[in-house]
């Protein structure tokens, strides 16, 4: 097999010396940070030899009287004391804004920011943050981590010294939902790196997490009236193993994080189809009485709820009266994509039962756009998530009041992989490289959409492959961070040169942050000012070289390690096999 590989690989050697020079090198010195925020703000207006020094005598003050207020204040000192080691006492603020202080404030907004944006103006003396709401004062906290080197988000202290550019910033959302889907239905993932999921959003203006609680193999969140569905349905996940779900107390704990994030938990129980963990738990609910046996499969499309049976629809009520009395937010998503074994009528049948469900609730119903199928309320959103252009259904629920969530799979499917050698993920929608997560317009994309029928865009991560934080963090980043671009950002500024630039500086963060990242070839990433190779003390990566023996060497300021024998395949390129490793930056 390996002399196989390294066949294919010398001949592809041409191709990988001619492809390149489209690659894009590595960046020489660090972006400014003012031209280096991700989503990109509405208006930056830099003020030259301005820059406000982060020393230990440096407070926070929040808004008098604010508890929401204060939160901020306390989640950004949280921030920030780690890595600095200074203490950033947070306090009511006084009625002037004190030399040496972050203030963070909710008048004097300029009326544009809305409810969701902010004004940060930073001097030479403070850093003063104002907005209409808390919502606005985190969105901006967020901005002002970025005005800071990389290093501040490490865990443990590191070397100063610290300092705010001067700059005046006026920023807001351009939709209000932008949001991120994670899968904990194929593989169940627990509380802890659900947090630590909520913590990576959030630190780019991701304000929804849209959890898939429950599908074939597995059902994930705690139903008392229903107590098989966990100890029955709960007990696998694709490939085998124990499963996992979470208890009321553990599904409110995540709730509750994701408010101190700003960010509203939307959970998901897809039906009629992606239901077999839910049948095998409770024969009653299958037309035949009998129950299947349990799923670690990845088919879909073959199991369905008994749309005839009268239990069907209490079942269903039931699960949403506990999960909306869980939830504050305002929605409860239902699923309906692939009811393939659900006949057309059936299916429209089951729809229009299940909409007077939720709105018993007092929720508002998303679901996949084939829900659109059915009649909807105008305060329905269907999800789009195909390949295509144009939906009728959708184009249909608009024309009636509807507001669309965009989830094209083809570009804003994080499980996708990047190209035919990323280890994990899929591949049935199409490959999906940073450019073409990025070039696309949410407010042009659907036929019969416009933007003022646009709700957001949210970045589903299905996890039939997805195991561990490692594997999320790899699918999601950098992706992840051009589709909040495209929820924030006007489209005004969209352009894929300043935005790869402004990408490729986040590198230092997401290194001391731990994230395990792709760092895709189209990116200049921010190597902390050096250039390489050279400064490795490995041998520089050579296209004629055959790599056996002496397999580690320096390319693109990256160190890498060639999984087995090769010659012609360029580490970082997207080459067939997939020969190299990347072992960090040097």
């Amino acid at each position: 097999m390996e002399k196989t590989f390294a066949r294919l690989g010398r001949a592809l050697a041409v191709l990988a010396l001619a492809g390149a020079s489209t690659q894009v090198t590595p960046a020489a010195a660090a972006t400014p940070a003012v031209q280096s925020i991700v989503p990109v703000p509405v208006s930056v207006t830099p003020a030259a030899g301005v820059a406000f020094p982060l020393v230990s005598t440096t407070s926070i003050v929040t808004e008098a009287g604010s508890a929401a207020a204060r939160q901020v204040g306390d989640y950004l000192a949280g921030v920030l004391r780690p890595s600095t080691g200074f203490a950033l006492p947070v306090s009511d603020a006084p009625a002037t804004v004190p030399s040496g202080s972050i203030a963070l404030l909710l008048s004097g907004a300029p009326a544009s920011v809305g409810t969701q944006g902010y004004q940060l103006v930073s001097t030479a003396s403070s850093v003063t943050l104002r907005a209409a709401t808390a919502d606005g004062l985190f969105a901006g906290v967020q901005t002002l981590r970025q005005l800071l080197p990389g290093r501040v988000e490490s865990p443990s202290a590191q070397p100063g010294p610290w300092s705010i550019p001067g700059a005046t910033i006026v920023d807001y959302p351009r939709f209000a939902y932008r949001g991120a889907m994670l899968d904990v239905a194929r593989h169940f993932h627990p509380v802890s790196t659900v947090k630590r999921y909520l913590d990576q959003l959030a630190q780019y203006k991701i304000n929804h997490l849209h959890l898939h609680l429950a599908d074939d193999q597995g059902w994930r969140i705690q139903i008392d009236s229903w107590p098989r569905l966990t100890t029955v349905g709960g007990s696998t996940q694709v490939g085998g193993g124990a499963g996992g779900y979470y208890t009321k107390a553990q599904y409110t704990d995540i709730v509750n994080y994701a408010a101190s994030r700003h960010i509203t938990i939307i959970p998901e129980i897809d039906m009629p189809g992606h239901v077999n963990a839910a049948l095998a738990s409770y024969a009653e609910l299958n037309c035949n009485g009998v129950a299947p046996a349990l799923r670690t499969d990845t088919e879909v499309g073959y199991s369905s709820l008994c749309i005839s049976k009268d239990i069907t629809y209490t079942f269903i009520a039931d699960v949403l009266r506990e999960l909306a009395a869980l939830t504050p937010g305002p929605y409860l998503h239902i699923g309906g994509d692939e009811a393939s074994s659900t006949s057309a009528a059936d299916y429209l049948t089951f729809v229009n039962k299940v909409l007077p469900l939720v709105a018993a609730t007092g929720k508002s119903v998303v679901g996949w756009h084939d829900i659109a199928k059915a009649t909807l309320p105008a305060s329905a959103s269907p999800q789009f998530w195909g390949t295509s252009t144009s939906d009728a259904g959708v184009s249909t629920a608009v024309s009636r009041g509807s507001k669309v969530i965009l989830s094209p799979a083809n570009k804003a499917y994080l499980d996708m992989k990047y190209n035919s050698s990323t280890p994990i993920g899929l591949s049935w929608a199409g490959y999906i490289e940073v450019q073409d997560a990025y070039d696309w317009n949410p407010g042009a994309y659907l036929s019969g959409v416009g933007e003022s029928a646009v709700r957001g865009v949210e970045s589903p991560l299905w996890s039939e492959t997805v195991v561990t934080p490692s594997d999320v963090d790899y699918l999601a980043f950098p992706r992840l961070t051009a589709h909040a671009e495209l929820g924030w950002s006007p489209w005004s500024t969209h352009d894929w040169t300043a935005f790869r630039t402004r990408l490729g500086a986040q590198a230092p963060r997401w290194v001391a942050q731990g994230l395990n990242f792709y760092r895709s070839a189209q990116v200049a990433w921010d190597t902390g000012g050096t250039t390489n190779p050279g400064t490795c003390t490995d041998p520089e990566w050579s296209a004629t070289q055959v790599y056996t023996g002496g397999n580690v060497v320096s390319h693109n300021a990256h160190k890498w390690t060639a999984r087995w024998w090769t010659q012609g395949e360029e580490p970082g390129t997207t080459g067939q096999w997939g020969v190299w490793t990347d072992n960090g930056t040097c």
